[in-house]
């Protein structure tokens, strides 16, 4: 398959350095390993691109500088398609466990029926709603649904839509899956495709890089507030379908 692929690694996860390794081995693809950014090490200019408030509807809460870290490591992986003016490239997490006997045909799919400035979406579970498919092939389904699931695994993401997403970000207010929910913002088709053969396996690598310790006031108005910001953005989502 002629196609790069990029693996964001955090390079004090060493932990997951051989799943990573893993990974490499089992895609037919030309793999790079990207540096991410990390949350304990920002640059002053990455911390500034957070600014919140920016969009309606508001984000109801602030974001952790790990948080912030994974915007900037998706930007960069966005950038290196740009600058590489690549046709399109895959950008993965560094814990996941690939069967490829799914992946692959998924990914196949998805590169044939694909169009410029598409972003197609391989989550590790089918969250969202009926849509409107695009194509099939056996058990693979390859969908276009009004309101985008949350989730940043795995993706296919072309030239047009990395500068889109890139022009649309030099300052954001929220985690980057949720920004791509907006897609009234950003001008990207969002694709999704099932099954794909992806397993998230960060619980026996050392556990999540982004953590949140909260008190009891902190949960109860996460709890309060976070079904009324979907609420919002579904509301958003079916006055500006998706595609």
């Amino acid at each position: 398959m002629d196609l790069d692929c990029f693996i964001i690694h955090l390079a004090r996860a060493t932990e997951r350095a051989a799943q990573v390794a893993a990974t490499q081995a089992a895609l037919p693809l030309r793999c790079h390993v990207l540096p991410a950014v990390d949350g304990q090490s920002m640059s002053a200019a990455e911390a500034r691109a957070y600014q919140p408030g920016l969009l309606a509807p508001p984000y109801p809460f602030d974001l952790r500088a790990s948080e912030v870290a994974t915007f900037h490591s998706h930007r960069a992986a966005w950038r290196r398609i740009v600058d590489g003016a690549l046709p399109a490239a895959l950008i993965i997490e560094d814990d996941l466990e690939i069967d490829t006997d799914v992946f692959l045909p998924a990914l196949d799919l998805a590169c044939t029926h694909m169009r410029g400035g598409d972003f197609v979406r391989f989550p590790i579970k089918p969250r969202e709603d009926a849509g409107t498919q695009i194509a099939h092939r056996g058990a693979v389904r390859l969908g276009c649904h009004d309101a985008v699931a949350l989730g940043m695994v795995a993706q296919l993401v072309t030239l047009k839509a990395a500068q889109r997403l890139l022009d649309a970000t030099e300052r954001f207010d929220r985690p980057v899956d949720t920004f791509l929910q907006m897609t009234w913002v950003h001008g990207v088709r969002i694709l999704t495709a099932w099954p794909t053969g992806i397993e998230e396996v960060s619980a026996r690598l050392g556990g999540s890089l982004i953590q949140r310790k909260e008190g009891a006031l902190q949960k109860l108005r996460r709890e309060v507030l976070r079904p009324i910001y979907r609420r919002r953005i579904a509301a958003m989502a079916r006055k500006h379908p998706n595609g």
